[in-house]
């Protein structure tokens, strides 16, 4: 009943924040008297406040439509080139003045750039967290990235997702670009990532990336435990089970699924900082008094992201615990997928770099770093690490130190690990389709994806498996 409470107190709410708009509407207005008292602006900026904080925030968009390229402007696309129930790939293709065909895999190598698979944590936020990510790569490579979907969104015809699906997920990627592909696993995805890379290499799989970035990843929680870490570890699966998992209520899409809601993972993410989070709010009300709108709009642009949660699926959630942060199986060289040993060890081609944030309060330091360990037959030369000082969690993908500091180091990585482009993987990943994005979505709410199993993995359950779409729909 945890989901039906809380739908029942954003129904509750919802005609006191339809009147609060509404009169801060009417006393914003220039030409109503109270704009220009005290009185006014305080009010005005206390309704705006109340109404944002009450709000459902939606998925956000990326929004990206151009790039600086070599001193020019340059138009961006978004385009879906790949889609799964829980998954789309998108492309951010650049628009040059000469446009180039593409390859027979239908993905483009404009210009030479590397290409960039941005990996982006399925953790309760969105894909679009990432978009200083992508805008900061955009210019030097081309770029890609993981849109997961939000488990509330897709129907139960779907089928199941756990951890061994995201890692099926990742195979299909990873041979769809048959190795010509450098891959930046940003937090949690980094154990699917190198779980998935491992099992490639041990089964000499020509497709393997030509590099992976692992970056904040919880590799082995046992080193240097966080606040995160140990309550994971004193609860247990069980517990979690028991206490935050709940079923997503009617008319949405997905009614029925058993998931850990987004609200609850916000909440936790709130909690570890509140003061901090209630001063930035109260610090908002100070800029609408003042009518200092750009530090408003700053504040408005930050939680408009932060506040846009989605759904995880049940089955990903108490997987993802008990093998991380419970059984520390990767750590401890126990983990397996669909009975499949997972060794690190393995690894002897693709390029590996791990970064970590000397203020990283999530994971801790020396967590993402224990990748570099596991590779034991990797070459010293294929290897790097960097502590970015004065770091925390977000801003290892996100912000001026991350500008500054580690995408200089990423660009000269994949520079150093850049291979030309290898032939198509024998065995064709999914049936090609050619269908519109609307009609795919459509299948997607009557949960009847066509489907058919990854070439060289073990049989999927039926969220396992993809369908590409061979014309990518542009979107605004």
């Amino acid at each position: 009943m945890l989901y039906q409470w809380y739908e029942l107190g954003h129904a509750a709410v919802r005609p006191a924040r339809a009147a609060a708009q509404s009169a801060r509407l009417m006393l914003a207005n220039p030409l109503n008297p109270l704009f220009h008292t005290a009185f006014g602006r305080g009010a005005a900026a206390a309704l705006e406040v109340f109404e944002r904080t009450t709000r459902r925030y939606g998925k956000p968009v990326f929004g990206i439509t151009q790039t600086m390229v070599d001193g020019a402007m340059v138009p961006v696309a978004q385009e879906v080139v790949w889609a799964h129930p829980f998954c789309r790939l998108l492309h951010f293709r650049k628009h040059f003045a000469a446009a180039e065909a593409p390859d027979e895999r239908g993905l483009r190598a404009q210009g030479g750039q590397p290409r960039v698979l941005l990996v982006a944590p399925m953790s309760g936020h969105y894909a679009t967290l990432l978009r200083g990510t992508v805008e900061a790569l955009l210019p030097d490579h081309e770029v890609y990235i993981t849109d997961w979907a939000n488990a509330r969104d897709v129907p139960k015809a779907a089928g199941r997702f756990d951890l061994d699906d995201y890692i099926d997920v990742m195979l299909a990627l990873f041979r769809l670009f048959a190795g010509d592909v450098h891959v930046v696993a940003v937090c949690q995805p980094s154990v699917p990532v190198l779980a998935a890379v491992s099992l490639m290499e041990a089964a000499d799989d020509p497709a393997t990336p030509a590099s992976m970035v692992l970056m904040g990843g919880p590799i082995d929680t046992r080193i240097n435990p966080t606040v995160v870490n140990r309550l994971a570890k004193k609860r247990g699966t069980e517990w979690f089970r028991r206490h935050v998992i709940t079923r997503v209520p009617w008319p949405n899409a997905g009614h029925g699924r058993r998931v850990y809601p987004g609200f609850l993972q916000l909440t936790g993410f709130m909690t570890m900082n509140l003061d901090r989070h209630l001063r930035a709010h109260k610090e908002l009300f100070f800029h609408l008094v003042r009518g200092d709108g750009e530090s408003a709009e700053k504040h408005k642009a930050f939680y408009d992201e932060y506040l846009a949660v989605m759904d995880l699926t049940a089955e990903f959630y108490l997987q993802t615990i008990e093998t991380v942060f419970v059984r520390h199986a990767l750590g401890l060289g126990e983990m397996r997928h669909r009975g499949r040993p997972v060794d690190p060890g393995a690894i002897r081609r693709t390029a590996l770099m791990t970064i970590e944030g000397a203020r990283d309060d999530i994971t801790g330091r020396g967590q993402c770093r224990a990748a570099l360990d596991l590779c034991r037959c990797l070459p010293a030369a294929r290897k790097r690490h960097l502590e970015a000082e004065g770091v925390g969690h977000y801003g290892l993908f996100n912000g001026a130190r991350f500008r500054a500091n580690i995408l200089p180091a990423l660009r000269a990585f994949f520079q150093a690990h850049q291979r030309k482009a290898r032939a198509p993987a024998p065995s064709p990943i999914v049936e090609p389709g050619n269908e519109s994005e609307r009609s795919l979505r459509a299948r997607q709410r009557r949960g009847t994806m066509a489907r058919k199993p990854l070439a060289g993995s073990a049989p999927l359950s039926r969220a396992g498996r993809a369908h590409r779409l061979r014309k990518p729909r542009l979107e605004e």
